[in-house]
């Protein structure tokens, strides 16, 4: 089965770790410069099925990924190390594959990769549909729950299968957010001999467990009277389940402006309250994550499952008291601080815990409270601004305002170079603001 002639491989670095993408079609499909590596391997690494794909030609030691796969990788490589060393990808392998763990584990100048056409480039394919208006959700070891954050009238979402049960379990997340007449199309086995299509609504799936090699294809259509949950901060109140520990729905989008959430940052939400403002940094990008803090039990269950509700499922939540639980807490880009402000050392922590340009954002609705961030406002500067809402009400007959308590926000940025802290300065704990 080997070539008569093959071409030389792309050149790569003597002690490179050969990374093959490989499709469904197996060793068909495959180009020749990837069976040339594959055929000049000593070690070829991957998962069971990647390898019963190869032919016999190939005649590498051949080795199975342990699981957990993750913690194996560097020590399996170095047991090979000084052997020409092929490892087995599904599709492309930096497109949600072992290629991130492996650039990661080893740096990408240790690496040699051949991809091959993803499972996305085939969906598209097959469905019509431009790769780029396509969104790509991975399910692959992550909480169904994540979808839902991806979850807007007319969207064409392609979603990345952990097994046969995923098609079933995404059916029964779209029914329940309000996403039931979505319509579904689960491709098995793309660019194989076996390929197959299941389509059919969400609001309607009962199709048994299949082909667990699939990707789903959801044309996202809402239910009458779904809730509307945009794309930008300032979700509906009636989105959260909350105690009336919430962020009302106008503050928490000029919050959320000042936060300024970037992809990839973190941060601390403390005195969550129902998570509203955790949530929503993290709905702005996918790579952001955010930790809120809170006190009491109670709130902090109702948090996650808010997280969960809103497509956010990793949001963390630490049940305690600040600032003494915030010590050990990753190093935040940004803090938000809803309660508790006058908690005897949590301005000072917070303020400590941000790095060179980090944020600090703090909202309160208390006179004592408000002094508190009066006295940092002149030492630290910052904006300090009072917000005020109000909405339109009956009035007997007529229409009036209810304005609603004012907030008074102070937000700040650490410079570059940051002054000395002002502890010593800080006004003793004021008592009665503690949430």
């Amino acid at each position: 089965m080997s070539p008569a002639s093959p071409p030389p491989a792309v050149p790569a670095a003597a002690s490179a770790v050969s990374v093959v993408g490989i499709g469904a079609d197996g060793w068909a499909g495959l180009p020749e410069t990837s069976r040339s590596v594959l055929l000049d391997a000593e070690v070829l690494i991957g998962g069971e099925r990647q390898l019963r794909l190869l032919p016999p030609d190939c005649t590498g030691r051949r080795v199975s990924w342990p699981s957990p796969l993750r913690p194996a990788v560097r020590g399996l490589l170095a047991a090979h190390e000084g052997s020409r060393t092929a490892v087995l990808a599904s599709g492309d392998p930096l497109f949600y594959g072992i290629g991130r763990a492996l650039t990661e584990e080893l740096g990408s100048g240790a690496l040699h990769v051949l991809p091959h056409p993803s499972s996305v480039s085939y969906a598209c394919a097959r469905l019509g549909w431009p790769v780029e208006d396509a969104e790509v959700v991975t399910l692959v070891g992550r909480p169904t729950a994540r979808l839902a954050a991806a979850l807007h009238e007319g969207r064409r979402l392609l979603v990345l299968s952990a097994d046969a049960a995923t098609p079933a379990a995404v059916a029964a997340l779209l029914r329940g957010r309000g996403f039931g007449p979505s319509r579904m199309r689960v491709l098995e086995q793309l660019g194989s001999p076996a390929e197959e299509c299941v389509d059919g609504v969400a609001d309607t799936w009962e199709h048994p467990p299949g082909d667990p090699l699939n990707l789903i294809a959801v044309e996202c259509r809402s239910a009458p009277g779904t809730l509307r949950l945009g794309a930008v901060p300032g979700l509906p109140d009636e989105a959260y389940d909350h105690d009336g520990q919430l962020t009302k729905r106008h503050v928490r989008a000029a919050t959320l402006g000042v936060l300024a959430p970037a992809p990839g940052e973190l941060l601390w939400d403390v005195g969550g309250g129902s998570g509203s403002i955790a949530a929503e940094w993290m709905r702005t990008h996918p790579s952001c994550r955010a930790v809120t803090v809170e006190r009491d039990q109670e709130r902090a269950g109702r948090i996650a499952r808010n997280a969960d509700r809103l497509g956010v499922p990793g949001l963390g939540v630490v049940t305690g008291r600040a600032p003494e639980v915030l010590a050990g807490l990753p190093v935040p880009d940004a803090v938000f601080i809803g309660g508790g402000l006058t908690a005897p050392g949590l301005l000072d922590a917070c303020w400590d815990a941000l790095g060179p340009g980090g944020r600090l954002v703090a909202n309160t609705v208390t006179l004592e409270s408000e002094a508190l961030l009066a006295q940092w406002h002149r030492r630290l500067g910052g904006d300090l601004v009072r917000l005020a809402v109000a909405h339109a009400v009956p009035v007997g007959g007529f229409t009036g305002w209810r304005q609603a308590m004012p907030v008074t926000q102070w937000s700040v940025q650490k410079p570059s170079l940051a002054p000395e802290s002002p502890h010593a300065s800080v006004s003793p704990h004021v008592p009665g603001d503690d949430r």
